[in-house]
């Protein structure tokens, strides 16, 4: 009788997931993650051929978590990239190591930031849309001025040196739209 397998794909990749987002993914090793998982490392790479195999699966899934953090946050702004900023800085915020395994990290599995911001989700696409129908002149432009904003702010507060609270950071979002708006 064969033996009946005790731990799933699905099962591995979550505790990898875990495991990167609240240690980093420098802390997922076959090792590391074969003892979080209570098994040994021959289920790991029965499932996946090798580790680079399943970091790739893994860099997916946190893409996913971090489009499905955006769709979840309220948008509450009409001014086009604050909602996109503000929620870009709180996830840089509250989920340190997912933001920089996606956005800070040298190894971005081929993908490109403005890739890993739009997905399958087009969102900065539609924000670029919501400019253009707020008047602006150049969107594309004045996404690549907010970014330079929003992307230093988020990456600020991985060291603690982002303190602004929401509200300014909204009335600086909102300022920088208008004095871009037209740039």
């Amino acid at each position: 009788m064969a033996r009946k397998e005790t731990i799933t794909k699905n099962e591995i990749l979550n505790t990898a997931f875990q495991m990167a987002r609240q240690e980093g993914i420098s802390q997922v090793s076959a090792r590391t993650l074969a003892a979080r998982a209570g098994c040994s490392t021959q289920p790991i790479f029965r499932l996946y051929k090798n580790m680079e195999e399943l970091g790739n699966e893994l860099y997916d899934k946190a893409i996913e978590f971090f489009g499905d953090y955006y769709e979840n946050f309220p948008k509450t702004h009409e001014t086009p990239f604050v909602d996109l900023g503000l929620a870009y800085i709180r996830f840089a915020q509250e989920e340190q190591q997912l933001f920089k395994l996606l956005f800070v990290s040298e190894n971005r599995h081929g993908k490109s930031l403005y890739d890993l911001l739009n997905g399958d989700r087009s969102t900065v696409v539609k924000e670029i849309g919501n400019a253009k129908a707020f008047g602006c002149k150049d969107p594309g432009g004045m996404f690549m001025r907010m970014w330079i904003f929003i992307h230093g702010s988020a990456c600020m507060s991985l060291t603690d040196d982002y303190d602004l609270p929401e509200n300014e950071t909204v009335k600086l979002l909102e300022e920088f739209y208008r004095v871009f708006r037209n740039a």
